[in-house]
């Protein structure tokens, strides 16, 4: 089975909606209590809903596509967390940490290559 290129698009474009969500739960947990409110937060609500979506946009790519082409994709949710988490919560990254995104993308694009 070859892999359509927009089954990747569809796992790229959950893997960003899932490492938003990771963004709104950091945002979350510094108003962590433990109490039934804080399960109804904003941000702990539109997290769980946006990883729930990630998930069921991921379903329909599986059906068109080799597993083991698409499931790798899902590493460059560390390359998007990390660059949210430079923009929106002002983190820095370090040599090593940028090394770590490079490795990832050439580790991804082999993957994806040798998939089509």
């Amino acid at each position: 089975m070859e892999t359509p290129l927009w089954t990747m698009a569809v796992v790229i474009v959950a893997c960003i909606i899932g490492a938003y969500a990771a963004l709104l739960l950091k945002k979350a947990s510094a108003n962590i209590s433990f109490s039934f409110k804080f399960l109804f937060s904003k941000e702990l609500v539109t997290s769980v809903g946006l990883y729930g979506f990630s998930t069921l946009m991921f379903i329909p790519a599986l059906k068109f596509g080799e597993l083991s082409v698409l499931y790798p994709l899902v590493a460059t949710t560390y390359i998007w967390t990390s660059l949210f988490a430079i923009k929106f919560l002002g983190e820095k990254m370090n040599f090593l940490k940028w090394l770590g995104v490079l490795v990832i993308l050439i580790g991804v694009s082999f993957i994806g290559v040798g998939g089509r």
